[in-house]
């Protein structure tokens, strides 16, 4: 199975978007493919240990039990840059999350085989 890259960039502005981001890695991690699930933007808030709005989408499964689903099997980063812009420290970060920058970002995008999707 080949590898998926997946940014979300947004959260409770765009709740439908943004929880499909989740529910594909979600899936795909499931699934058995390698997923790295990328936090930038407004969606740099579920990169913080209980952090994240609550979509309040009716029918979906809730962004923290999605993430515990990607985590279990894949990785999820969040961008440097957008933590910075919130606040968030490396020390604010949800256990298992890792931050990076665009440089990883683009070594996990332009390796061979990846499926890349941008929410």
């Amino acid at each position: 199975m080949r590898p998926l890259v997946i940014k979300v960039t947004c959260a409770a502005g765009d709740p439908e978007r943004s929880n499909q981001a989740f529910t594909v890695a979600a899936s795909a991690a499931a699934a058995g493919a390698d997923v790295s699930l990328w936090l930038t933007g407004d969606a740099a808030s579920y990169a913080v240990a209980g952090g994240g709005p609550d979509l309040g989408l009716e029918h979906a499964t809730p962004v923290a039990q999605l993430l515990e689903v990607v985590l279990a099997s894949g990785r999820v980063t969040v961008c440097t840059q957008c933590a910075a812009r919130r606040g968030i420290t490396e020390a604010d970060l949800a256990p298992g999350l890792r931050m990076a920058g665009a440089a990883l970002f683009a070594e996990e995008v332009l390796g061979d085989q990846v499926q890349a999707l941008v929410y």
